[in-house]
Parts: C-alpha cells; sequence; structure tokens
C-alpha cells in the first residue's frame, strides 16, 4: 500500500504534500532536515494521509492535488476531518 500524505510546518504555517510507502519513516525523515523543501520548515506535524493501492496511484493522486487548487482545498479538508490516522480507501 502506498500513502499520500499532507505535512504541516509548525514554523511558517505552510502545507507539504508527498506521497510514500512508510508514512511514520517518512515524516520522521522530513524532521530530521533530510528532505530539501520542508528542511527549513521544521518541524513539521502530520495533518493526515490517504491510502492507495498502488504506487501509480497515489503517484497521480499526489499529482493532481499539487496541480489543482480545488482538488488539494478538498483533500485537505477530507483529512483534517479524519484526524492524522488518516483515511482508508472508500473512508476509515
Amino acid at each position: 500500500m502506498y500513502f499520500v500524505y499532507v505535512l504541516k510546518s509548525l514554523k511558517d504555517k505552510n502545507l507539504y504534500i508527498g506521497y510514500t510507502k512508510n508514512v511514520s519513516q517518512r515524516v520522521k525523515i522530513h524532521n530530521e532536515g533530510k528532505v530539501l523543501s520542508t528542511k527549513y520548515r521544521k518541524p513539521l506535524i502530520l495533518v493526515g494521509y490517504k491510502t492507495y493501492k498502488t504506487k501509480n496511484e497515489a503517484r497521480w493522486i499526489e499529482y493532481n492535488i499539487k496541480k489543482h487548487s480545488d482538488k488539494k482545498e478538498k483533500f485537505i479538508k477530507e483529512l483534517e476531518a479524519a484526524g492524522p490516522e488518516g483515511l482508508w480507501p472508500g473512508g476509515r
């Protein structure tokens, strides 16, 4: 399974969207400063994530969220409503 996740910077309140196979490990890597795009924005907290069956599906969703502000807004609202434990396919 793959995950599309959203992180929020506690420093500047900006959001970061990515995909991974291991959410907890990826959040840790972000907070260790090992990801260039979030290196100077830590600490970061997990807003939430959604689960997808394939890597291609997760990458496609991430791409669409980043390119379409309406999809991004909807995705983030769903995650905030669900909490940091995330959403599985078809809801909780």
